[in-house]
């Protein structure tokens, strides 16, 4: 029994982390910024899961909610480009192209966390995810010192749902060792510009 409740501790701790910053999208606060991170392809187009999010994304900006959409995902390898796939979704759902800034090296949630605070700059965010993901986002973000919101939209409780559901349990461990070593993404590389421009902002 104790080894379960200790199993289960990084679970509890996303959970109180993000207790007080889910809401659903027609309650998110406004942020210049929403993140919305990779869920896989499927012959070269987002996932269903993926595209439920980046639904939600252009929702948000077409409430005038959020200014800007930082798209994070793999594309570790030539033929697999998340963050393009999603910027070509979120253009044809009525998001201005020069309003999504693309991060090609999100390849786990930590790291698309830390590198939109250390190479994007970004300082306050709407999260968007998958229920069952989205608390450990908000807690792993906001580790990584970005005000964080998280809307986590809903899906059909198909055997992917109940998978990553699963998954959480044990992906919390892995996400409390990140929130308190605050390791360095897998590629962190220079400061990036593209949020601050399509803000309008001086980059410094």
């Amino acid at each position: 029994m104790a080894g379960c409740a200790l199993a289960l501790l990084p679970s509890a701790w996303t959970h109180a982390a993000a207790a007080d910053r889910l809401r659903t999208t027609a309650e998110a606060p406004s942020a210049e910024v929403a993140v919305v991170f990779g869920a896989g392809l499927w012959n070269g187009r987002p996932t269903p899961y993926l595209a439920t999010r980046l639904d939600a994304a252009a929702e948000l900006y077409r409430a005038g909610k959020v200014k800007v959409v930082l798209v994070t995902g793999d594309n570790s390898r030539k033929e697999y480009d998340e963050p393009d796939a999603m910027r070509r979704y979120l253009t044809g759902h009525g998001v201005p192209d020069d309003r999504i800034v693309s991060d090609f090296a999100g390849f786990d949630t930590w790291d698309s966390c830390a590198r939109a605070k250390q190479i994007f700059g970004v300082d306050r965010a709407v999260l968007i995810s998958q229920g069952f993901h989205i608390r450990r986002a908000v807690a792993l973000c906001q580790a990584a010192g970005v005000d964080s919101y998280g809307v986590g939209v809903p899906d059909e409780h198909d055997a992917t749902w109940y998978y990553g559901g699963t998954r959480e349990v044990f992906a919390a461990g892995k996400a409390a060792l990140d929130a308190a070593f605050k390791p360095d993404p897998h590629f962190l590389g220079p400061k990036e510009h593209g949020v601050s421009r399509a803000l309008g902002t001086p980059t410094g």
